[in-house]
């Protein structure tokens, strides 16, 4: 399902992403953008973030944007729906920078609540792209119970191996996760599980930001 949504973020200072494409100026250089960056959640497709239970919001300082849940949670066994073991959503972002300048994602981190039973797993797994572009490599991040806790994975990328958002073009970002809980040996009675989401504000989805500037047109 897809929900257009017109919350609009802005996003100033340094910050930091994991995808991009093309050949900035300076790769050795960070030169933040002066103004504000706007950042649009055009759309949000998927079972894990139906319409009005994700939101998001620039940190304090600028250096990044949060993603917060609340009803993306992956299940099994005892009590849950047959097609509950998997849940998915992908957001699709419209970032207006100045011009003259280009962005990646260099890191995000995931976290959540997990109740796995002994011999039951639960895995995280993203992957980032921009409109028209490859897809990045998924990055899995696997689970094993016993767990009963909250649970974190970092997905990050060396400066050197960043794409950049192609100069003077608008493509849209597209950021894509999922969760998937297998009963395992834990037995069919035994209700395992693991989420995206939390009560508490301070667990959610965080991306950072890098910016550089592209190369300087010539007539």
């Amino acid at each position: 399902m897809s929900h257009s949504l017109s919350r609009t973020l802005f996003v100033g200072g340094a910050a930091a992403a994991l995808i991009a494409t093309g050949a900035p100026a300076q790769a050795a250089a960070i030169t933040v953008p002066p103004d504000k960056i706007v950042i649009e959640l055009a759309t949000v497709n998927g079972s894990g973030c139906r319409e009005g239970t994700a939101a998001i919001a620039v940190s304090p300082d600028n250096t990044a944007f949060t993603v917060t849940y609340s009803e993306y949670l992956a299940q099994v066994g005892a009590g849950a729906p047959p097609t509950a073991f998997r849940k998915n959503c992908q957001l699709n972002l419209r970032v207006h920078v100045p011009n003259g300048f280009t962005y990646a994602i260099v890191q995000a981190d995931y976290r959540g609540f997990a109740s796995l039973q002994r011999g039951a797993w639960g895995q995280e797994r993203a992957n980032y792209y921009f409109q028209g572009m490859s897809q990045t490599a998924q990055r899995t991040h696997q689970f094993n119970g016993p767990v009963d806790d909250n649970w974190q994975s970092t997905d990050k990328t060396e400066y050197a191996d960043l794409v950049w958002a192609p100069c003077g073009e608008q493509r849209n970002f597209n950021i894509n996760t999922e969760l998937r809980v297998g009963a395992g040996t834990s037995g069919p009675q035994a209700l395992n599980f693991m989420a995206m989401d939390s009560t508490d504000a301070s667990v959610n989805t965080l991306y950072h930001l890098a910016w550089q500037t592209c190369p300087a047109h010539k007539p």
